[in-house]
């Protein structure tokens, strides 16, 4: 390791097996180090440099208004609209105010803009021009009629007043998040607002007991069909969902029930589209992205930044800040950070070595960009959470930079739902080797936090299954009624609870699930296309299956809500280290024990075991939740809150154990009620 960076020291201390790259370490460090200066120039903090959207685009001020553009290839640019009949006109032609730059500016007085009006660029280059969205527009409609999208003025003339604040002033220690996404929130097959969002979803979520709700696709994207990850307007809300307003009323409204906001955030690529979008924004295929090839995502046909452009930083930077500052998110998913860091994206690669993190496949301006974002989000609010969508598990990523990380405050455990969807695709579950699940299910670094899920909205689209369709198939259509008792039907939501509940005990720090999910969601995720006649049908939830009392899904939720309610309690998440008690893979048993509590599984899919004996704390020990119990849909083979003592058994009487009974198919949390 280089003398001069005792930092990366600290992660080289915690795992030797970086040693062998500590100078690649170094270097990327001293990178992020020199980046930083050289865009604050010392005179200035990361914060303050991330404040072009107070700059660029649409502004009034001073009795006017002030509009800025950054577009350095242009040769003239002019605002269009009503107030132009749509037609260049000299008096709203930009001047170009910094040539080094290219940074042009018009000033207008305020009897120009109303509010609602629409607008757009027309940008003249060398050889060509065409119209443009200006990058930094912040709200941005589609005629329905025609298709078009236009930049449009927001300035109501009373502006929306925040009623609660922000629920923490500290970074969390653990999360339980509920995704969601607006527009497919409602039963109805049609577009959910904010405002449905608000009335109807968001009390179900704190009903659930979840804590942080992560908003995909708030970002302005063309094609809804996207799930919101081929974004074209980087500081536009979705007007598809509603207002601005009717966005911060929903942030608000969370905030007021305790309730984190966290937004999908997609740095990681831009749409294609140039009227639209920031492709070809002045003409060029390089201003914002890398020009050729390493500009265009061929798997995602989407562009690419170009992360060592200080002005692309500063773009990215400030639209991190602005969806604090504008919207008082409390912190972002930032996703596809793979196809960010290597320069290959990391398609159809194992990462199976140490050697595939350090090596000229990195793109180190984007690990720059992370970290130096990471850096600027927690200077303005400490409390602000940060997670990282990596599947390729990039060592020191959710690490703290302060240890030599690039400062995400989570990583998801990407590998978890791929184990589940194996076993079950895979291995008939009495053959699933529970040592194997064990030891994937707590595979992680221990310096980095981690959020575990069984599955998330990429489980649910078309051409995946969700866990309970995957558990039951096609029955579920014909045999959820609460009084059917069907042999599939009653194997999948036994594993569904039991799946979900191990992934929850184990999870590192934080826990997902997608929407509908929790109550086991039958359909897929379909959003309207050619393909399916343009049909909202499979692009909503049906919550009148959860709400009738009649069908079984009641009891998934049920669980569900209980289980997050238990983690919740006892700070399950807040507990770091899981004991393992009992692992055997021909009886289909795991027993561990986690921030006092005791978790006991049996997979066996039809032995139940009598006077089951393992090693155990010494104590008694009391049921507080049962897979099996009745309310959540099982069959009551044991007794509600039952009591276990432990004892120290023939010949030797040298070590406490218990012994219970498991019946096949269920599991127990137990919590010891007394200590010797």
């Amino acid at each position: 390791m280089m003398d001069h960076d005792p930092i990366a020291s600290r992660m080289l201390n915690r795992d030797p097996h970086l040693r062998s790259y500590a100078h690649i370490m170094g270097r990327r460090l001293s990178k992020i180090q020199d980046t930083e200066h050289r865009l604050t120039a010392g005179r200035t903090d990361l914060a303050d440099f991330s404040a072009g959207h107070e700059f660029f685009g649409l502004h009034h001020r001073n009795g006017g208004w002030v509009f800025r553009e950054w577009a350095p290839h242009a040769e003239r640019i002019y605002i269009i609209g009503d107030f132009s009949d749509w037609k260049e006109d000299q008096q709203f032609a930009l001047q170009r105010i910094d040539a080094a730059e290219g940074i042009w500016e018009i000033q207008l007085p305020e009897e120009t803009f109303h509010h609602d009006d629409l607008y757009r660029l027309r940008i003249h280059w060398p050889g060509g021009s065409g119209d443009r969205i200006p990058s930094f527009a912040r709200r941005v409609v589609q005629d329905r009629q025609t298709g078009i999208f236009n930049a449009q003025i927001w300035r109501p003339e009373t502006p929306y007043e925040w009623r609660h604040s922000i629920p923490s002033v500290k970074p969390p220690e653990f999360l339980h998040i509920y995704e969601a996404h607006v527009g497919m929130a409602q039963e109805e097959p049609e577009v959910g607002t904010y405002p449905e969002f608000t009335e109807k979803v968001l009390p179900r979520i704190v009903r659930a007991g979840y804590d942080t709700i992560q908003l995909m696709a708030i970002q302005e994207h063309p094609y809804y069909g996207s799930f919101g990850y081929q974004v074209s307007s980087f500081f536009a809300a979705s007007s598809r969902f509603g207002t601005p307003d009717e966005l911060k009323a929903l942030v608000d409204a969370a905030h007021g029930a305790g309730l984190r906001v966290i937004m999908d955030l997609v740095h990681s690529h831009a749409v294609n589209n140039e009227v639209e979008g920031l492709s070809r924004f002045d003409g060029t295929t390089y201003q914002f992205f890398h020009g050729g090839p390493r500009g265009r995502h061929s798997a995602w046909n989407s562009r690419c930044f170009d992360y060592g452009k200080h002005q692309v930083l500063h773009f990215l930077l400030s639209n991190c800040r602005f969806w604090l500052d504008e919207y008082r998110f409390d912190g972002f998913r930032f996703d596809g950070i793979t196809s960010m860091l290597y320069l290959d994206h990391g398609l159809g690669k194992a990462f199976t070595s140490y050697g595939d993190y350090f090596n000229d496949n990195v793109d180190e301006e984007a690990l720059t960009y992370l970290a130096l974002a990471n850096k600027m989000i927690h200077s303005v609010r400490p409390d602000a959470v940060t997670i990282a969508e990596d599947m390729s598990g990039m060592p020191g990523l959710a690490a703290p930079i302060q240890d030599g990380g690039y400062g995400f405050d989570f990583r998801f455990a990407m590998g978890v739902p791929d184990l589940w969807i194996k076993m079950i695709k895979e291995v008939p579950d009495e053959q699933w080797p529970v040592g194997h699940l064990w030891y994937e299910l707590n595979n992680r670094r221990p310096e980095e936090k981690t959020i575990s899920y069984a599955e998330s909205h990429d489980q649910a689209l078309v051409g995946d299954q969700t866990l309970i369709f995957r558990l039951i198939g096609p029955d579920m259509y014909d045999h959820m009624h609460a009084g059917d008792d069907h042999l599939r039907v009653n194997r999948g939501i036994a594993l569904h609870k039991m799946i979900r509940l191990m992934t929850l005990a184990t999870a590192g720090n934080g826990y997902l699930n997608f929407m509908g999910n929790e109550f086991g969601h039958p359909e897929w995720i379909d959003f309207p296309r050619e393909g399916n006649d343009w049909s909202h049908y499979y692009a909503r939830r049906q919550w009148s299956l959860v709400d009738n009392q009649d069908l079984k899904y009641h009891f998934l939720a049920d669980f569900d809500r209980e289980m997050i309610g238990l983690a919740r309690r006892y700070r399950l998440l807040a507990a770091p280290e899981v004991y393992l008690l009992r692992e055997h893979t021909d009886d289909k048993v795991l027993a561990f024990q986690r921030a006092g509590l005791l978790f006991v599984f049996n997979f066996h899919p039809f032995h139940s075991h009598q006077d089951y004996r393992f090693w155990a704390p010494e104590g008694e020990y009391r049921v507080i939740l049962d897979t099996d119990s009745p309310v959540y849909g099982g069959h009551g083979r044991l007794q509600p809150e039952e009591r276990h003592f432990t004892f120290s058994p023939p010949p030797d009487h040298s070590y406490p154990v218990l012994s219970l009974y498991l019946p096949s198919r269920s599991a127990i949390v137990m919590e010891r009620v007394s200590a010797p």
